[in-house]
């Protein structure tokens, strides 16, 4: 029999219980810094795998027809680098073109504005002591400009650095799709025996929604992309090209890509009267209630279709971890999180969705289960 003295003995903390948990935290400490000092090759390869997850199915297609992989790979890799030449060569110039003279008309059109609101604080005296804030706004926009000039300024001088990085993610590309097979068995391999099912159903899922969100953010960017350009033509706030192509660029950035893109559009609009900021806001807002209603639950279906909470807070965590290139792959980033969450720990537990909405409602509502129950 047991001495309850051993039990007591047993549970007390010991020294080498806390020098686990001294190891233990040092360990983690050396994995975080270990992850912070390689935050840009982790990105990189993170794109090229996520590109490797969205090109693999091209290149399936042309194994089908008897085509060798290697040279599916090579053929897909020069049709997409023709077409990003062909859309380089036909839509940069007249979207340069169009952007200088928008930074050019910039102080016109902030002059513009100023008139505007001293036109309204003339009608609504209550107003007059907004106006002073009008020159803090310029002063800051002027800062901020300056800013943007340092930050371009920089980037040219890395540009020797960039091309470098860049042809290195295309080999890596090329490497990656010639011959996935290694890194998937080595994906499999890492995964305990029992847990192998969930981790091959979680890539299977993975690869097919990335696939379904390149799909659809391409498809709902020219759509969403012609559409602005169009309205804004049709109303009379140009250059409607460059806002059109903002609006393209706005669908990789989800839910926060649209809000920016508003804003030189609205300022532009606002510049030229007040008839033209109101169309230029009704247009914006009608191609993104067409986006959100029609384009994305058609186009991507219902599985991509996340809670805009966690659509979020991803983009503002991967943004805040890897720039502008983490934002834009906070989509699949939430994706990932959610397929691992429901395989390895709801799917197993067997939650049961249907039963927890009536509660989540109560809660909502600020009522207790037996407030619904009726009385016997």
């Amino acid at each position: 029999m047991r001495n309850p003295a051993e039990d007591g003995q047993a549970d007390r903390f010991s020294y080498r219980d806390g020098r686990r948990l001294l190891v233990l935290i040092v360990l983690l400490i050396v994995i975080w810094m270990l992850l912070r000092a390689l935050v840009g090759v982790l990105l990189l390869f993170g794109i090229v795998i996520l590109l490797a997850m969205v090109l693999n199915p091209l290149i399936v297609q042309l194994e089908r027809f008897r085509i060798r992989r290697s040279i599916g790979v090579a053929i897909v890799l020069v049709a997409l680098a023709a077409l990003v030449v062909l859309i380089i060569a036909i839509a940069v110039p007249t979207f340069a073109d169009q952007l200088q003279l928008l930074v050019s008309r910039a102080p016109k059109a902030w002059q513009s504005i100023r008139t505007h609101i001293a036109d309204v604080a003339q009608r609504y005296p209550a107003l007059q002591n907004a106006l002073p804030q009008a020159d803090q706004i310029a002063t800051t926009v002027g800062n901020q400009a300056g800013a943007m000039a340092n930050v371009l300024l920089r980037s040219t001088l890395g540009l020797v650095g960039g091309v470098f990085v860049f042809v290195f993610a295309v080999l890596l590309l090329i490497f990656v799709l010639a011959n996935p097979e290694p890194l998937v068995v080595a994906y499999l391999a890492l995964v305990p025996a029992r847990h192998r099912p969930r981790a091959e159903r979680t890539l299977v899922r993975m690869m097919e929604q990335m696939t379904a969100w390149a799909r659809g953010v391409a498809i709902n960017g020219v759509i969403t992309g012609a559409s602005t350009g169009i309205l804004l033509w049709l109303v009379g706030v140009q250059p409607a090209f460059v806002f059109g192509v903002l609006a393209f660029i706005g669908e990789f950035l989800p839910n926060i890509g649209p809000v920016l893109v508003a804003f030189p559009v609205l300022f532009v609009a606002l510049s030229l009267s007040l008839t033209k900021f109101w169309l230029a806001l009704a247009a914006i807002l009608f191609v993104q209630q067409v986006e959100a209603n029609v384009l994305v639950p058609y186009i991507l279906g219902k599985e991509m279709r996340l809670n805009p909470v966690l659509i979020l807070f991803f983009t503002i965590a991967m943004g805040w971890l890897f720039g502008l290139a983490g934002a834009i792959l906070a989509l699949p980033a939430a994706s990932l999180t959610k397929i691992a969450i429901e395989e390895f720990y709801l799917r197993p537990r067997g939650v049961d969705y249907s039963s927890l909405e009536p509660e989540a409602s109560r809660i909502i509502r600020n009522e207790s289960a037996h407030d619904t129950v009726p009385p016997p």
